[in-house]
């Protein structure tokens, strides 16, 4: 079993939004911020306008391979924007089968050793909610602490949930290891 991260090709482009986003129902639509509502692209307009301004030779947001194939996707974005000193990055597996098999793990640890070397950065984030216990536990387990809960301000299908931000120096980082 290998799992890497690394830049969508693209001639990808159409079975990478087929895997990710062609399902409006998939189960991890019900995890990755559900209570924000927002769209899936249609194929369409995600090969015109978001590969080429969102995926396709950005550095900082990868797809995630298992055995070749690619199965999940890892992004960063910078919390302070312009300032570019917070970043925070996120994990999607799409196809429910391929979760619990740690794929999440790897391709996270991936993505962190790769930020660490490309970004002169101290610290680390991610931000996820509290109705996704797999990502909460996903940031524990890799070494990442707890450093907020906003509590009962992501409402979902009629119940708030609490905010949580995980945080990891590079320090840590790279003592773990």
């Amino acid at each position: 079993m290998v799992v890497r991260i690394r830049q969508l090709q693209p001639n990808e482009v159409a079975d990478f939004w087929k895997l990710a986003f062609s399902d409006a129902n998939a189960g991890w639509t019900k995890l990755n911020g559900p209570y924000f509502h927002d769209d899936l692209p249609t194929k369409d307009y995600f090969e015109k306008v978001l590969a080429k301004k969102y995926w396709l030779n950005n550095k900082n947001r990868l797809v995630i391979t298992f055995d070749g194939t690619i199965v999940g996707s890892v992004g960063a974005s910078f919390k302070d924007n312009d300032l570019k000193r917070w970043l925070d990055v996120g994990i999607t597996i799409y196809p429910e089968k391929m979760w619990d098999k740690h794929i999440g793990t790897q391709a996270l640890k991936l993505f962190f050793d790769y930020l660490f070397k490309i970004y002169d950065l101290p610290h680390l984030s991610l931000t996820t909610w509290s109705g996704n216990s797999r990502m909460m536990h996903l940031a524990e387990k890799i070494g990442m602490r707890q450093e907020a809960c906003i509590r009962s301000v992501r409402y979902y299908n009629g119940e708030y949930y609490d905010s949580v931000v995980y945080g990891i120096l590079r320090s840590e980082w790279m003592n773990g290891k």
